[in-house]
């Protein structure tokens, strides 16, 4: 199996949520209740865009293209962490 990181935009929505999309993979659309919702669904909805792509024989992005195939290496990876408010102001 392979791995490969994927930048994704992920913006609040007005009426509550968030929205997961992403600049690397066109199609990329994901809708959460929370931030870590958000991006647990732009996680599939990825996987699947790639299977679809390698099922069908279509040519990958890229910059997705380069990564699939080599080898796994280390990796730094920022991921958002909720802060209840009675703590904020420490």
């Amino acid at each position: 199996m392979s791995e490969l990181i994927l930048a994704i935009n992920i913006e609040p929505l007005e009426e509550g949520g968030y929205l997961a999309t992403s600049d690397e993979l066109q199609g990329l659309i994901a809708q959460g209740r929370t931030m870590a919702e958000t991006m647990e669904i732009a996680q599939d909805v990825a996987r699947k865009l790639i299977e679809s792509y390698l099922e069908h024989g279509d040519p990958l992005p890229a910059k997705i293209a380069a990564v699939i195939g080599q080898p796994q290496r280390r990796t730094r990876v920022k991921i958002p962490v909720g802060i209840t408010p009675e703590f904020a102001g420490l």
